[in-house]
């Protein structure tokens, strides 16, 4: 049995005696099983002048908790928890109760008797199979009281999704229909296959039950003036075992004691332990519920009951309880001695019965127990308790229940504002209205949004951009890797990094220097020499290291020559290189056109999603979806042929951008053939080196010639090139060579040079300048040297790789811009009107079309009504709270 305040969670507070706060309503909670109630006194009437009996006599205005006397301090407390269950909030917030536990036969149903003041319903057999709710709520008009039956398990024993209330017969004015009609309830519940109606009428002889025990419960609503304000669930007693009789289940038992647990289990109950002391102590299972849920027995009172029964000279092992000594509970054990069954049926009164209990307590060994321990004896000091506890537990709770409702009532609207719109009476122009916002949404991320600020939501540009970063750098790494450096004599040369290249592009250009050649690691080119070979019809070894070296490409040079003059090579070796290298552009583009696909096809699927997700039962975001995803396909076709298109252009050499292309191509043959220079000529490059290094320096004066006469005003008769300036030169070179200043170089420092050598330099331009040459820088001294066999080579490496950088930059910029209209921004264009054509909503079907799409899934319309429902309770319970505080 418990006393229900309401089903409000307590907390706990260690401040407070009890360690919890208070909530809402007394509900009184009896779990029968004593001898009373399983119907050994089926006979015996209510007492004269309780609440529900037909005489109420003088002496006996109220009892227990509905004595005004007593209940005078709490009454209004009460009176406001009893506003706030009947708005039904209880289901939503855990209001504080009062339970009273036990086992079969421990008093529990006299005790709640005398508690509350009301005489419970008694009955045989069936009374114990289920729990019976009773809502007592005091009235100005005559007595009634309505039965239902509270499901919240399905015939099978399944729980419902939500509770549900049948009205079992009609209303009862008459209080001794009442115990039949309950007992046929308990009847219907037990038979959850049956019609519930059937039971009202049919014999109850001929009535098996198909269960044992149920969690479903029967209801009473009574009400009238004599009725306190009050609530009380009738729960089975706790039992040790099931006779053959009832089914020999054990299940029976676990199903017992779960529903009492699930009244004690609540932080906010506490707990009335009842223990008869006919019984031996550790016989009694209820304690040991009670105490694996509350340990420290901070929320639990120990009542001790029959001590009239106590076999003699066994009071002593009983005593020690009521001084708290044995199983001590922070709130004492009480002992209470009702009514026997003799008693009852001579009807005595209220009164006397107190004063039985009186009277039993000032005999031995009750009397001499010491004045402090006394107060633990009798009902009505554990009713003085029970009050006290009632009081400060709902005084702790009442600011808390208004703050959970606060928070209840901004949740639950929050959780209402998350489903989706209800459906409109106009289902066509929702439709409609959603299409637009699609529409909208997606051209605004194909025009471009910025990213969410903690980048969780990235715009479909921004996911575009790294793919196209990427495509670019594969399309730059197809440049083809020229090594200035014939193919046996590569050991140990280096091509240094193209020094106008890292100053546009960074380290993008490493890949084409090498630290030494002939060792491992250098960046191999993705040149096709098999192709190379295949269009020129030469048949030439493939180059070391997928790099290309200067004699392999003289060889294919001569391998092309037809009819050309000597010295001449057909350009048809520019076009082998061009071509092969543009056909490696071909996977790349490709690559980012079905990227780009993917990302655009991902990033409306989340857009539809977000505007159709939760629109109906799915249907039309499934629609829109596929109508949606075929348009993309349609415009990656577009975007692939059009990279077709692209690609065949590149298959001929082609550019009118001759100034970057003349620049390039000078800029390459110069690196090309400074590089091979460094190590053709390597003591005149070195010593132009230190010569140009020695003149820069600062600090140090630059040798100057003794001045020449002045020059005739006659023009020099020689031409201004180098070889016919110095045709008449002497065989004897112009400066010494590395021979014959071996001694001395391998002496000096990287950066002196030997003043024979500086002396030579310094005539020579003087020289130069004085038969008007001038403008002769020191580097221009190595065109004097006989030319290098590898020139033309030279040339056609230049050419290529100047190519290369103009071509590339170009299909760079060319291949993402042709996805992104075609594909990207394609995607937008006529995507409305598919829509409208595919779905159908614009024709003679539309309304009809509509309709179903905006049909709402019935999961949806359930969990939107039960919001409401919840709403409606807990604003309901916040205007009382507000009118009882007011």
């Amino acid at each position: 049995m418990s006393y229900r305040l309401s089903e409000s969670a307590m907390s706990v507070d260690p401040s407070s005696p009890l360690h919890y706060s208070a909530h809402q309503k007394l509900n009184v909670h009896p779990s029968p099983g004593s001898d009373e109630f399983n119907g050994n006194d089926s006979n015996v009437r209510p007492f004269p002048g309780s609440p529900g009996s037909d005489e109420c006599d003088g002496d006996s205005a109220g009892i227990g908790l509905s004595h005004p006397q007593v209940n005078s301090g709490i009454r209004k407390k009460l009176d406001a928890m009893n506003k706030l269950q009947n708005t039904g909030v209880q289901v939503d917030i855990d209001l504080p109760q009062i339970a009273v536990i036990g086992s079969q036969s421990a008093g529990k149903s006299s005790l709640i008797e005398s508690i509350s003041g009301i005489t419970l319903p008694r009955a045989i057999g069936t009374c114990t199979r289920c729990p019976t709710e009773c809502r007592l709520s005091r009235s100005d008009a005559p007595w009634q009281c309505v039965v239902s039956l509270h499901f919240i398990t399905d015939p099978n024993g399944l729980p419902l999704g939500q509770a549900r209330n049948e009205q079992f017969g009609d209303t009862i004015y008459d209080k001794a229909k009442v115990e039949e009609r309950i007992r046929r309830a308990q009847h219907a519940i037990l038979n959850p296959s049956k019609p519930t109606k059937s039971f009202l009428e049919e014999d109850e002889d001929d009535i098996r039950p198909q269960l044992t025990f149920s969690t479903n419960c029967v209801t009473l609503q009574i009400s009238g003036p004599d009725v306190a304000d009050l609530s009380f669930c009738d729960l089975p007693g706790l039992i040790a075992s099931v006779s053959g009789s009832e089914g020999s289940h054990d299940n029976s038992i676990a199903l017992v004691e779960s529903l009492v647990t699930a009244y004690i289990k609540k932080p906010s109950c506490i707990i009335i332990l009842t223990v008869a002391c006919e019984t031996d102590f550790e016989n009694q299972g209820a304690h040991r519920l009670a105490k694996r849920h509350d340990p420290d027995g901070k929320r639990t009172i120990g009542v001790l009951t029959k001590p009239d029964r106590i076999p003699l000279g066994e009071e002593s092992s009983w005593l020690p309880f009521i001084r708290n000594e044995k199983e001590p509970l922070e709130n004492n054990w009480f002992c209470v001695k009702q009514p026997s069954s003799n008693d009852l049926k001579s009807k005595i009164t209220w009164a006397q019965a107190r004063q039985m209990e009186t009277d039993f307590f000032s005999t031995a060994p009750w009397s001499d127990l010491e004045e402090i321990y006394r107060k633990y004896l009798g009902t009505g000091n554990l009713v003085e308790r029970l009050s006290n506890m009632l009081s400060d537990l709902i005084s702790m709770r009442m600011p808390q229940i208004q703050d959970e409702l606060e928070r209840s009532i901004v949740h639950t609207r929050e959780l209402l504002s998350r489903l989706p719109p209800a459906p409109s009476s106009d289902p066509r122009s929702g439709i409609l209205t959603l299409l637009h916002k699609f529409a909208q949404d997606l051209g605004q991320q194909i025009e471009g949004v910025p990213n969410s600020i903690d980048d969780s939501d990235v715009g479909l540009i921004q996911a575009i951009r790294p793919q196209q970063e990427k495509f670019r750098r594969a399309i730059r790494a197809t440049a083809p890797n020229f090594r200035p450096f014939e193919r046996n004599a590569r050991v140990g040369k280096h091509l240094p990094n193209a020094e106008f290249l890292r100053a546009e592009e960074g380290n993008e250009c490493d890949g084409e220097a090498s630290d030494s050649e002939g060792e491992v690691g250098t960046t191999a080119s993705p040149f096709s020499f098999a192709a190379a070979n295949k269009a020129t019809k030469v048949k030439t070894p493939p180059p070391s290291g997928n790099k290309i070296y200067i004699d392999e490409v003289l060889e294919r040079a001569h391998g092309a020559r037809t009819r050309e003059l000597p010295g001449h090579y057909p350009f048809v070796v520019q076009k082998t290189f061009i071509e092969s290298i543009v056909k490696e552009w071909h996977a790349p583009s490709t690559v980012l056109c079905r990227t780009v696909h993917s990302t655009t096809s991902d990033h409306v699927k989340k857009l539809i999603h977000k505007h159709f997700g939760q629109f109906g039962q799915g249907y039309l975001e499934q629609r829109v979806r596929a109508i949606a995803q075929q348009h993309i396909n349609e415009c990656l076709e577009r975007a692939e042929e059009r990279i077709k298109w692209l690609q065949r252009l590149e298959d001929v050499p082609f550019s009118l951008n001759t100034h970057y292309l003349s620049d390039y191509k000078s800029k390459f043959l110069a690196h090309y053939r400074g590089a091979r220079a460094k190590y053709m000529q390597n003591d005149l490059a070195k010593y132009i080196e230190q010569y140009k290094a020695t003149t820069s320096q600062p600090t140090q004066q630059p040798f100057v010639p003794a001045p020449a006469p002045a020059p005739s005003p006659t023009p020099s008769p020689f031409p201004k090139t180098f070889k016919s300036a110095f045709a008449p030169a002497p065989a004897t070179p112009a400066f010494p060579t590395s021979a014959a200043f071996a001694p001395v170089l391998g002496t000096t420092q990287p950066n002196f040079l030997a003043p024979q050598i500086h002396t030579g330099f310094t005539k020579v331009l003087g020289g130069l300048a004085e038969i008007g040459m001038t403008g002769v820088k020191p580097e221009d001294l190595q065109k004097l040297l006989p030319p290098d066999r590898m020139e033309p080579a030279l040339v056609i490496m230049a050419d290529v790789r100047a190519y290369f950088q103009v071509a590339y930059k170009r299909f760079a910029d060319n291949i993402p811009l042709a996805i992104d209209f075609e594909l990207v921004r394609g995607v937008e264009r006529d995507l409305l009107p598919e829509l409208y054509t595919h779905l159908g909503i614009n024709g003679p079907n539309g309304d009809a079309i509509c309709k179903d799409l905006a049909q709402e899934s019935r999961k949806t319309a359930e969990r939107r009504l039960d919001l409401h429902k919840k709403l409606e309770r807990l604003e309901s319970a916040r205007l009382e709270l507000f009118i009882v505080a007011v």
